[in-house]
């Protein structure tokens, strides 16, 4: 389309949907904003207005790690699996908060939690120290629910396997114990991400430091800092608090790990050793075999249509029968012996006189070890003595 106008031609060419910028399309954050008196607001905001009203770069929004803690222009950025937030000393930004169905801890506790009124031990501290806690928090009770699902599943079916009285494995059993397992693998691979990056924060003095955004902006904050109250030393210690509560779900989903090894070495053992009666009985039972077919000769050769004088008299079939099974019986009685000496265990190794003198101590010390209250979920030689 095209005016004339003053004597000039225009030319109006339409705008096509390739060429539009980049910045048109950009993706929109669904934002939830908490500040420190716990007042929430929603709204929603294109990914380039987002970071440059916080002073960020397009590349800190990424979230690229699964689990990360970063600072950038005295700002927090954290991701905690599909938790992703900002955090500055004024407010918290929760981002794209309506695919993460944490309905219940984002619009009923994070906020009493922010506003001082839970059970956050930082509620003295500044506000990042509240919301780094209740993200922190969030994460390791979901770690917890996880293993306190998976332990008692874990027990219940090892329990169900374990038994030596089973000529058979339930195949539904172990499958269940098999899908157990695969997510006992994923929740530590979690703990080890989490621990991980609690870690390389501890390990740098500065990051510490950097995370006290209200040490550098707010001039009380600043000069209680001075005074006595080292806020990177609560921070510190902050961390480290989680860090420990991630060891500790380590230590138990390692100890189940273990659990399961030790089951299945056991599984396997029964399994073994129901294998072997029966594998005994097939060769007794073939070993009688051999002997009464054996000794069937003489009652074969006696019913061939053959005359002689010995079957005129009456009491020859009862010799020959008796002669049939008692020789027999005597070597299918041999052949046992024979396999009796052959499958005896060997005889154990003598113990040199130092080893002898020292044994009632340690036979002492497992005993006593033997007799501490443990449950079966922690207690590996239980198992195994079984």
């Amino acid at each position: 389309m095209s005016c004339l106008s003053s004597g000039k031609l225009y030319q109006h060419v339409p705008t096509e949907p390739s060429q539009a910028t980049l910045a048109s399309v950009a993706p929109v954050f669904a934002v939830m904003k908490l500040d420190k008196e716990g007042n929430t607001t929603y709204f929603e905001k294109k990914k380039t207005e987002l970071y440059q009203e916080l002073g960020l770069q397009a590349r800190d929004l990424r979230f690229q790690h699964l689990m990360s803690i970063a600072t950038r222009n005295n700002r927090i950025i954290m991701r905690m699996e599909f938790l992703k937030a900002v955090i500055t000393p004024e407010f918290l930004l929760i981002l794209d908060y309506r695919n993460l169905n944490l309905e219940h801890w984002l619009f009923k506790e994070l906020a009493s939690q922010l506003a001082g009124e839970g059970q956050l031990v930082t509620y003295s501290l500044p506000f990042e120290f509240r919301a780094i806690e209740a993200i922190l928090q969030y994460r390791i009770s979901r770690l917890q629910g996880r293993l306190n699902t998976l332990q008692p599943q874990i027990l219940e079916t090892l329990e169900a396997l374990v038994d030596p009285k089973l000529l058979s494995v339930d195949r539904s059993k172990l499958h269940i114990l098999l899908q157990n397992g695969k997510s006992l693998s994923e929740l530590e691979t979690d703990l080890k991400v989490f621990k991980e990056t609690i870690l390389e924060i501890l390990d740098e003095e500065e990051l510490i430091e950097e995370l006290c955004l209200s040490k550098w902006t707010d001039p009380q904050v600043f000069e209680e800092s001075i005074s006595g109250i080292d806020h990177a030393e609560e921070m510190e210690l902050l961390l480290e608090s989680y860090y420990r509560q991630a060891e500790d779900l380590a230590n138990e989903a390692r100890e189940l790990r273990l659990l399961i090894d030790d089951s299945e070495s056991i599984i396997f053992i029964n399994l073994d050793s129901h294998r072997n009666v029966m594998m005994r009985l097939n060769l007794q039972l073939t070993m009688g075999t051999f002997s009464l077919s054996l000794f069937g000769l003489i009652g074969v050769a006696f019913g061939m249509n053959l005359e002689s004088s010995l079957e005129e008299d009456p009491r020859m079939f009862w010799l020959v029968t008796g002669i049939m099974f008692l020789g027999s019986g005597l070597i299918w009685r041999r052949l046992l012996s024979f396999l009796g000496r052959h499958l005896e265990p060997p005889l154990p190794p003598q113990v040199p006189a130092v080893l002898k003198k020292s044994q009632p101590a340690a036979g002492r010390v497992d005993i006593k070890n033997n007799l501490k209250p443990e449950t079966f979920g922690l207690n590996r030689s239980t198992l195994t003595n079984q």
